[in-house]
């Protein structure tokens, strides 16, 4: 069996962080904010908050949440010489 290098253990320390990361983010903006959004009973963009956050809100952070891996990604792996070639 091949031991990975320090190179190796550095790339996925850095990987399971940002993942670690963002699947907190997820969890609080699916989970907490949505359990919360009842109790927020004020107007955001003419709609009620909480509409709002189930309706849009999640949605876009999930979408930032995969925009932001895909080009930290990238970045590590362009940084660490395994990105894959055009």
């Amino acid at each position: 069996m091949e031991r990975l290098s320090e190179r190796h253990h550095h790339y996925w320390r850095k990987n399971l962080r940002i993942t670690s990361i963002l699947m907190a983010i997820w969890f609080v903006v699916t989970y907490v904010v949505g359990f919360y959004a009842r109790e927020l009973n004020f107007t955001f963009f003419g709609w009620p908050f909480s509409f709002w956050v189930a309706a849009q809100g999640a949605l876009i952070v999930y979408v930032l949440i995969i925009w932001y891996y895909a080009n930290y990604m990238n970045r590590l792996d362009q940084e660490h010489g395994v990105a894959e070639e055009d």
